[in-house]
């Protein structure tokens, strides 16, 4: 979750919990191949929610490295906390309550990381660039800023399931209602260059799968938990009835079952050096 947000779209339920616990189960393991941490490093993540990337992170960096993770909600930095209690001992990661656009460093902190990471918050930002710009303060020269965040127009499931296509349009005018960017994700490396860094890779994440795939199901259930969270505000929208909400929904639970489906997705990734 991140800054300056009306509210953090999917809430922190027990059920957004379990969501965000299988969507670290698929991005994570990936994630980590394209940072290509040697070990040693000094990390921030900010906006790390549960802390689940923040840990991999650390597991990764190993003894000698450390993450500080900075998170403004307090439910999340709670489901944190609890999970870092059941992860080996050797992973240094912090997690500090802060705001994206005054993160609680010391003054002696800054400039001082050799990454910065942050995944999932640039698109509940109001003030996206001014929060990449805070993150290019707080990266050490030489050091990378490493943006992941979604451009929610690229998802596509095939063979389409009935009435997804209109749902799904319902969900990104959640975002434009609350001056938000849906389609932040194409927009990373601009992000990174207004901010006065140096672009230097872009790649994607894949987030989907097909049939045959253990990682379909997961992703369909992610898929699914996403739409349940915003169901009151997709209603709202008016384009969409709650007899349509709910039949679009036991299709696309159906749909994951079928013997021919695909899910196609995959998250934007964007990197530069100060």
């Amino acid at each position: 979750m991140g800054s300056h947000s009306p509210t953090y779209l999917h809430g922190t339920s027990p059920e957004e919990q379990r969501r965000l616990a299988l969507m670290n189960d698929l991005l994570n393991e990936a994630s980590l191949r394209e940072m290509g941490l040697r070990g040693g490093e000094k990390i921030i993540d900010f906006g790390c929610a549960t802390g689940r990337m923040s840990l991999a992170m650390a597991r990764a960096a190993g003894p000698a490295g450390k993450v500080v993770g900075i998170e403004i909600n307090s439910e999340q930095i709670a489901e944190a906390r609890r999970y870092a209690s059941t992860v080996p001992e050797g992973a240094q990661f912090e997690i500090r309550q802060g705001d994206a656009l005054a993160p609680p460093l010391r003054d002696d902190e800054w400039g001082t990381f050799d990454v910065v990471h942050s995944r999932f918050l640039l698109e509940h930002l109001h003030a996206p660039l001014a929060a990449v710009r805070v993150m290019a303060r707080a990266v050490r020269p030489g050091g990378r800023v490493i943006l992941v965040d979604d451009d929610h127009e690229q998802m596509r499931l095939s063979p389409e399931p009935p009435g997804l296509t209109l749902l799904w349009i319902a969900y990104m005018q959640i975002y434009r209602k609350d001056g938000l960017d849906p389609y932040i994700g194409r927009k990373l490396v601009a992000l990174l260059h207004e901010a006065g860094l140096k672009p230097v890779r872009s790649t994607m994440i894949f987030f989907g799968g097909c049939a045959g795939e253990p990682r379909l199901r997961t992703s369909v259930d992610n898929l699914i938990g996403i739409l349940r969270g915003a169901r009151e505000r997709i209603l709202e929208t008016g384009m969409v009835s709650a007899p349509e909400f709910e039949s679009t929904i036991v299709e696309i639970d159906f749909w994951g079952n079928r013997p021919d489906g695909a899910f196609w997705y995959a998250l934007p990734w964007a990197e530069a050096t100060r």
